[in-house]
């Protein structure tokens, strides 16, 4: 039986692929954001609107006829039209994410069908206050809330804690320093596990209690919550925030773990 605690994992509910069709996307852009991650953007020759938190399935076939196929989240607000970005970290012994980074270039075409997704999404008319929390490369679902309420719902305060292995990991790391910058209800938080950069006086450790309390007592209220990261990290984050008294309802999680990336 389930964990009454534990917040439903809403990774595989709400609009369902076997409706959608796929088409082919053009590659129009690649830019690296860390040593192992870059960000794809594709243009699309039909483009659907979406929400904040949704994903694409990725398709690859290989000469013989083998395919796989992989699902990234959307990295663009839903204002973004005719093109969305997919951020692709690079996984040792993976079947699409190598492909990605060693082979793909601009102006190929890319197989793919989405939008995909349900309850972990976010509009403008969810309000807030908003608690992003985010380990590695699951930032990508959250940088979408993060852009979408940067474009129409700056009023709606937020608070984005994300861990990441060092400084050289932090994925949109300028564009995250400009938005914090802002000034405008968006307060952002870094913890680093590995090695913290010099004279850093932040979190220094893996999410656990102590920080999401203390995160918790910054925005002062949480109305929902996101959490996207590995199984582990997501588990301690849900159950942290449902301890300090935020409703199972409240809390959105995504999972990802590495194996056939």
């Amino acid at each position: 039986m389930q964990d009454p605690k534990r917040p439903p994992d809403t990774q595989l509910e709400g609009r369902q692929p076997e409706r959608l069709t796929w088409q082919v996307g053009t590659v129009a852009s690649i830019v690296v954001e860390t040593y192992r991650v870059k960000t794809f953007r594709i243009r699309l020759p039909h483009w659907e609107s979406f929400r904040a938190g949704m994903h694409y399935d990725v398709r690859l076939t290989a000469p013989d006829g083998y395919q796989t196929q992989r699902s990234y989240s959307i990295a663009t607000g839903p204002e973004t039209r005719d093109a969305i970005d997919l951020t692709v970290e690079k996984i040792d012994g993976g079947e699409v994410s190598p492909y990605f980074h060693d082979e793909v270039i601009v102006g190929d075409r890319i197989e793919l069908r989405g939008p995909i997704g349900g309850p972990f999404t976010w509009t403008e008319s969810m309000g807030g206050p908003l608690l992003l929390i985010a380990g590695g490369s699951g930032i990508v679902p959250l940088m979408s809330m993060l852009r979408h309420r940067d474009s129409v719902a700056r009023h709606v305060q937020t608070l984005f804690l994300y861990s990441s292995r060092t400084q050289l990991d932090v994925i949109y790391s300028d564009e995250l320093d400009a938005l914090a910058e802002a000034g405008n209800g968006l307060q952002i938080a870094h913890s680093f596990t590995r090695s913290t950069p010099d004279g850093w006086d932040g979190f220094a450790r893996r999410v656990d209690t102590g920080m999401i309390s203390d995160v918790f007592d910054r925005l002062g209220a949480v109305a929902r919550a996101y959490i996207c990261g590995p199984e582990g990290f997501v588990e301690t984050a849900a159950n942290a925030l449902v301890d300090a008294g935020v409703t199972p309802e409240r809390v959105r999680t995504e999972r990802f773990g590495p194996a056939g990336a």
